[in-house]
């Protein structure tokens, strides 16, 4: 018993890497000179190793009997064991073994040692720098040029404030009214024919709008008309008479063609049937010069020179002769002509308004309850507003005194980007289908096309680069270990 003892001593000497021929060396150490000494207070000092047992932590007697007991004692164990037994088996080890009932030959109790304080691992830099960097998403930041991508000669632009002379449609072409004439400009190939041409003396186009979904362009004319033409077979389908003056202002409802006029008057045209006046809005005192429709349908904005803005629901068409003149709103913060109307696209019963010259606000409005969200001055004639398609921010074009675009972040309304390269006031914009280029018309005779909408490439790279990130971490991880 005693020489099995001396051997197993012997390797737990090899073990921890103290040889018996140096144990007389050892035991000069004060540190590390017996047993007992280590546990009276001394095994802080010699604690030996993580992967390295410590004897102090052993009971030996029964480190031998495990190692030199036979199989046959635990042949018939499983056989005969049951929960109870199990349990008073343990029981009864914490008892004889002075509460520990482990059995374990070798005890890796201890832990390593902590660092001093002013400890550095020369390895943690290189696993740890870049450790928050990828897992972080990569921030999306886009160039927004300063210059115009193109620029096309508009002659005879009608320098009119309240005239609505420019539309991009759906099928990316671009309709622009230049004096008596329409012309379209197809962004896909960059060819440009001439749709129409106001027939009699002094007679021009006063607006045009694209129809939502289609190649049907209407045009209203100085001689009070609205026109519908095919814009494939260059071709009219179509005249509708109903105002008494120029028709400044053009927007379409599915099938239903709104228009404003001179004559204070808005008409709601139903172009399928041939009495296509189905209704009649009275709530302008002058001319109507902006109108839209908002993109569910359900409301319709209108400014006019009388610094008002309505909002209008389908009360209409309940009322007698399908006219009214009590809109669901009668808006009159601004103090100069309304002319910039813009819908949200993405955030239901919000409306962008610009006033003109005098007032040079551009107000939010909650079109549900009536009330103003917010107000900006810009400092200068607002023409024409324009929301991006896919990302928060607000495009303006401008007149009298800056000639300017901005490009604002909403709803912090800063100062994005500010574009000038226009020599007189921007009065009309149109945004590019795929929501990445507007185009503007000044009255400096030039049509600008400004790309500096992302078109939902922002969403699309934060992704990309929120997936690569986490693919890279995965693969750093995968190497570590």
């Amino acid at each position: 018993m005693a020489h099995a003892a001396a051997e197993l001593e012997s390797c737990f000497d090899a073990l921890k890497g103290t040889p018996t021929s140096h144990k007389r060396t050892l035991a000069r150490n004060p540190s590390c000179s017996s047993t007992s000494k280590r546990n009276q207070g001394s095994s802080s000092q010699c604690r030996g190793d993580r992967f390295i047992p410590n004897r102090s932590n052993m009971d030996l007697d029964v480190s031998h009997f495990e190692l030199t007991r036979g199989d046959g004692d635990t042949e018939n164990s499983d056989v005969n064991a049951s929960p109870a037994k199990e349990e008073y088996k343990k029981k009864l080890a914490a008892q004889l073994f002075s509460g520990d009932s482990t059995n374990k030959v070798l005890a890796f109790g201890n832990k390593a040692p902590k660092p001093a304080d002013d400890h550095q691992n020369s390895l943690r830099v290189l696993y740890s720098q870049n450790r928050e960097a990828g897992l972080a998403p990569k921030k999306y930041t886009r160039h927004i040029p300063q210059a115009p991508e193109r620029i096309l000669d508009a002659p005879e632009l009608l320098d009119d404030y309240y005239l609505n002379l420019l539309d991009w449609g759906k099928n990316n072409v671009l309709g622009v009214a230049l004096g008596d004439s329409v012309y379209l400009w197809n962004a896909s190939d960059g060819s440009i024919q001439q749709l129409m041409q106001t027939q009699g003396e002094g007679q021009h186009v006063t607006s045009l709008s694209w129809v939502q979904e289609g190649n049907y362009l209407a045009v209203g004319t100085s001689d009070h008309k609205v026109q519908l033409w095919d814009a494939d077979k260059l071709k009219q389908v179509r005249s509708m008479n109903g105002h008494r003056a120029r028709v400044g202002a053009l927007a379409w409802n599915s099938h239903v063609l709104s228009s404003g006029s001179r004559d204070s008057t808005i008409i709601h045209h139903d172009v399928r049937i041939a009495e296509h006046k189905v209704g009649t809005l009275k709530g302008h005192g002058q001319e109507v010069c902006g109108l839209k429709w908002s993109p569910w349908g359900t409301q319709l904005a209108s400014g006019g020179n009388d610094n008002l803005l309505n909002i209008w629901d389908d009360r209409y068409a309940s009322s007698n002769n399908h006219t009214t003149d009590q809109s669901l709103f009668r808006l009159d913060a601004h103090q100069a002509a309304v002319k910039a109307l813009a819908w949200c696209p993405w955030q239901r019963n919000l409306l962008a308004s610009g006033g003109g010259t005098a007032d040079r606000m551009i107000r939010f409005w909650n079109t549900i309850s009536g009330t103003c969200l917010n107000a900006v001055d810009t400092k200068s004639q607002v023409c024409a507003l324009q929301w991006s398609a896919h990302d928060k921010e607000l495009v303006s074009s401008h007149g009298y005194s800056h000639n300017q675009l901005i490009l604002w972040k909403y709803p912090s309304m800063v100062r994005v980007a500010e574009l000038t390269g226009h020599t007189s006031r921007v009065l009309h914009m149109a945004q590019s289908p795929d929501g990445t280029t507007v185009c503007t018309a000044a009255a400096d005779e030039t049509l600008r096309f400004w790309k500096i909408l992302s078109g939902g490439e922002q969403n699309k790279k934060e992704k990309a680069a929120e997936k690569q990130s986490v693919l890279s971490s995965s693969a750093m991880m995968s190497q570590i270990r």
